[in-house]
């Protein structure tokens, strides 16, 4: 799969996809074959910072201690304090609807734990726990909003429990371009983490949110 067979996809969508009253965002599918879900080794699970952040602004959320509350107000779109975590915790139809709009949570490695008893269930159902693996927990005296940027481009590739990895590669106001630079970055990381690589991928499918979907190449 080239830059060009992609450029080709995305004028399609945009042509076959009539104007919504919202910024759509593109889903980018990839079927999988010939691989064993039950074999750890050959699931897919990869944190990907992407080329490109996507014009829609994507939240990024913080529980931290008193010591970095002031940085994460500034660097954050949600922050809770820890000494506010218990209490916050008991409003669950909020926190659920939290989990839901935030992409990603940062934390301090020393407040796990409290992250964990308050709101891991809630965060654990929707795959929002901080995971060392995409960089949120945060390292002693880093600068929060390196941080935060990466994560605002950072997609997870993973296959759970089916033979397809989906992520959102961007939106429908950011440039052909870059959509395609995104794609390409998304399809290499998946393509490199499977045993046969290109020949793992079944099918690759490209839509916007309401969209007519769009194949484009993998292994036949």
């Amino acid at each position: 799969m080239d830059k060009k067979e992609i450029l080709t996809a995305i004028e399609k969508i945009r042509k076959d996809s009539p104007k919504r009253g919202f910024n759509q965002t593109v889903d980018l599918i990839l079927n999988l074959k010939g691989i064993d879900l039950k074999n750890p080794n050959e699931k897919v699970d990869i944190f990907l910072p992407l080329p490109h952040a996507r014009a829609k602004k994507v939240e990024i959320g913080a529980v931290v201690d008193d010591s970095l509350v002031a940085e994460a107000k500034k660097a954050c779109d949600v922050v809770i304090p820890l000494d506010r975590l218990p209490e916050e915790a008991k409003k669950k139809r909020e926190m659920k609807k939290l989990a839901r709009r935030v992409a990603f949570f940062i934390t301090q490695p020393h407040l796990m734990k409290d992250l964990a008893a308050n709101l891991g269930k809630i965060l654990g159902t929707k795959g929002k726990m901080p995971n060392p693996k995409s960089g949120c927990i945060i390292p002693p005296k880093a600068p929060l909003q390196p941080i935060v940027d990466k994560l605002r481009k950072t997609v997870r590739l993973a296959t759970k429990n089916d033979l397809i990895v989906k992520c959102a590669v961007g939106d429908e106001k950011m440039s052909d371009d870059d959509l395609a630079e995104n794609i390409m970055a998304v399809y290499t990381a998946v393509s490199k983490a499977l045993p046969q690589q290109d020949n793992n991928v079944k099918s690759v499918i490209l839509k916007f949110t309401m969209g007519t979907p769009v194949k484009m190449g993998g292994a036949q």
